[in-house]
């Protein structure tokens, strides 16, 4: 089950976010139920400040819990960094959110520069898939 909540006030198609989740859970044969959550910018600093010790808004944050997970995502963030790129917001947001995924999937790209380029390589690959070249 992938469940959707828009605290943030922004207006972001949900089926794309549940068309991108499913998509990599189903590629990479996971059950996991996700609930994906869109937050102010001052939602999410508290939150990256309590688990992540980092006193400032981010992007997006990946929580697991044993059978689901949830990832949170700051649209005005994902908008930012969407403009600071040139990337188009939907593309921004379907690649932070594949990230958020693969977090809770294991991948962890700050473990390593290997790690890293192993998630960077599935980013890709999954956004191709979903018609993001």
């Amino acid at each position: 089950m992938i469940e959707v909540k828009n605290l943030s006030g922004s207006r972001i198609e949900q089926k794309s976010l549940l068309k991108a989740t499913q998509k990599v859970l189903t590629g990479e044969k996971s059950k996991l139920d996700v609930s994906i959550v869109l937050m102010q910018p001052k939602e999410i600093q508290l939150l990256n400040r309590q688990y992540r010790n980092k006193n400032y808004p981010t992007d997006v944050l990946s929580f697991r819990y044993e059978e689901s997970g949830e990832i949170v995502l700051c649209v005005q963030e994902i908008k930012k960094d969407a403009m600071a790129t040139g990337t188009i917001l939907k593309k921004q947001v379907v690649l932070v959110l594949i990230h958020g995924v693969l977090h809770l999937l294991g991948y962890d790209h700050e473990k390593s520069r290997k790690e890293a380029e192993k998630m960077e390589k599935k980013q890709n690959y999954y956004l191709k898939k979903l018609r993001f070249n």
